[in-house]
This record gives C-alpha cells, structure tokens and sequence, in this order.
C-alpha cells in the first residue's frame, strides 16, 4: 500500500514513556513508579475541578458545547481579549497544526530554534515545507532576525519558555523582535510554561493583550496542561487578531473538545489559589536540583518551567542513566534524540526528587 511521501521523513514524536508501560516491561508495581518524564503538574489539579466534572458525568452521552462560549469567556476575561480573538483546541498541539496548514505548503520555509518542541518540525513536514533552524541552542533573537532577514521564511516559532531546555526570553526582547518582522509572516510565540516564567520573573512576562493587539501577524499559545494539571484533558488555546483566528476555524473540526475537558479549564482557570501554590511548590524544589547539580559538578540550565534540564559531563551517557532509572521505575525524558547529552525531569513532589536524587547519585 502506497502512502504520502512526505511521511517518509517525519519521525513519530515519542512522548514520555507511560506508567502501564514501564509495570509491563520490567514488572514494577505501579505504586514504585515515578513518572518525571512529561512535565505533568505532581501535585494533581484543582480539587475544584474534580468536583466540577464528576457533577457533569451525565452529560457525557450528549456531544459538547461547539461554541465553547464558558471557556472563551473566560480567557477572554483572563487576558482582556475578546472571544473573537481566542480559538480551543485539543491541547496547543492541535492549534499547531492549525497553523502550519494554514499558512505554509511545500514552497514555504518555518524558522524555529535548534533544540525545541519536536511537533512544529513534526507539522512542518506534513505540508512538506522546509525547516530552518537555528544554530544557537537557546534563543537567540539577533541571530532569528538574520536568518529571517536571509531567508524570509512564512513562519517563525518562539517558545518561551523552551521546551526541553527551559530558557526564557525576555518579554522586552522579544516585542522588540517582532516589531521587525512584516506582517505577511506568522510569529507563533508558544507560552506553554509561562505561568511559571512570569512567576519566577516579571520580565518574562508576556502581556497578551499588548503583543496580539501591537501586531497583527502574532499568535499567543497557551496550555491547561502544566500549571493548571489537565494534561489528560488535552486542551490549549491560541490568541491572535480576529483575521487569523478566522481562518484557523476553517482548519478545526466540530467537537474537537470534550464536555468534560471544556469544564475543567473553564473551572481550573478560576482557581488561581491551586495554581499559585503548585507553582510556589515547584520553585522551591527546583533548589533542590541547582543544588544537587553543583554537588554533582554537572550543567543545569536556569528554568522558567516545572522542570530543568541536567546536562552530562562528556564521561556520562544520558541515555544509558535513562535507562537505568527505568529500571528502578523511575521515568526521566532522555535528550539525545534532540542531540543533546543530557536529560529532562520534571520537578516532582518533595519525595519523588529525593528519590531521584538517591538514584542519580548511585548512577553517576
């Protein structure tokens, strides 16, 4: 059976490897099983939240609200927006793919950095368009705004913070950046970790209103994945000029969101009591690995996330420590695939990072 060719050279993203997999393959009971591979908020989501879904159960044999007017008005009230400004989708991912089918083909070019989220390459290749990266492996905008200058490309991501590494850009800079760039390319700027980011710093911060209402050519992308702990709910967002959006509606099917998961954001959003403790919490255990870092004479990048990047000395193999966590049960993102020696945890829970902890030290 033939298939499209441009599948030939997309490789499968490979998330964090899942807890019932890992109780297979090496018998582990699931209650031994520490999973700090996907950047999951440890602590769960708001009890609110629980409340709220298990009060809507019953709804479940009815298709949703495709509208998603609870959910729009309230992120329109989050960043000052109107709804016209704000499309849903099934997590930012799905807004992702909006995107890329609606602006690029196989004639176009999409710029983004050299180490970052592996499905905007991953989106890319499906329309066939060319990927250009950088050769920095944080942002560095001076050296986007030479390439794009060269190159001109129809698309250009900026995630802040970046996944995996966890550097953030300063908000000042990047409006500075985009300011340069003509209105007939798409700047997405991914903010999937910026709860976190403008809690640690106020000049990471990316005022929303200010950056879609200033240029016209900017998609914001949020998630309820990571501070707000729904990532099995799978819901994300993107806020942008209402010509964009408009044209991203003709990209998203009907009831790409659940009844369940639009109440769980709608509700999650309210409760910012849960999500400022979560990410207190986070912070304060991310002391905990700067500190083991330095004991260990190892790299650690400066995160604006829920989990920092440990990268190896040149006698380490991150992918041989990756595996002997899992052996243990413990789950970590090993990097190399992004051709990095180095591994991604997410900060867990005070217990879950001093049992990692216990285990690196045995490991390096």
């Amino acid at each position: 059976m033939k298939f499209n060719k441009k599948l030939d050279n997309i490789k499968t993203y490979e998330a964090g490897k899942p807890i019932e997999l890992v109780v297979r393959e090496f018998g582990i009971e699931p209650k031994d099983i520490i999973k700090l591979a996907s950047n999951e908020n440890p602590y769960g989501c708001s009890q609110k939240v629980q409340d709220a879904v298990s009060a809507i159960i019953p709804k479940m044999a009815l298709y949703p609200d495709d509208s998603m007017i609870k959910l729009k008005d309230a992120l329109s009230a989050r960043f000052d927006v109107g709804n016209e400004n704000v499309i849903i989708g099934s997590g930012s991912d799905q807004v992702i793919e909006f995107l890329i089918h609606a602006k690029a083909d196989s004639n176009s070019k999409i710029l983004m950095n050299s180490v970052t989220f592996a499905m905007y390459e991953i989106y890319a290749k499906h329309v066939g368009a060319e990927v250009i990266r950088t050769a920095s492996q944080e942002h560095d905008l001076g050296e986007f705004y030479e390439i794009y200058k060269e190159q001109k490309p129809e698309i250009i991501f900026l995630c802040t913070p970046n996944n995996p590494t966890g550097d953030a850009i300063d908000s000042k800079e990047l409006f500075d950046f985009v300011k340069k760039i003509d209105n007939d390319t798409l700047v997405v700027v991914d903010g999937a970790y910026m709860e976190y980011a403008k809690a640690k710093e106020a000049s990471k911060n990316i005022v929303v209103k200010e950056l879609i209402e200033q240029n016209s050519n900017v998609i914001y992308l949020g998630t309820f994945s990571k501070a707000y702990g729904l990532g099995g709910m799978r819901v994300g967002y993107g806020i942008a000029d209402e010509k964009i959006i408009k044209e991203l509606y003709k990209l998203r099917p009907p009831f790409n969101i659940t009844t369940l998961s639009l109440e769980a954001a709608t509700v999650a959003l309210s409760d910012e009591e849960f999500v400022k403790k979560s990410i207190t919490l986070n912070f304060e255990e991310m002391k905990r690995y700067e500190e083991f870092a330095n004991k260990q004479k190892i790299d650690i990048i400066n995160s604006y996330t829920n989990f920092v990047t440990l990268c190896l000395n040149s006698n380490q193999n991150s992918t041989k420590i990756s595996n002997l966590l899992l052996q243990k049960g413990m789950i970590v993102r090993d990097l190399s695939g992004y051709g990095m020696n180095a591994i991604r945890v997410t900060v867990g829970t005070k217990e879950q990072n001093s049992h990692f902890f216990k285990l690196m030290t045995q490991f390096l």
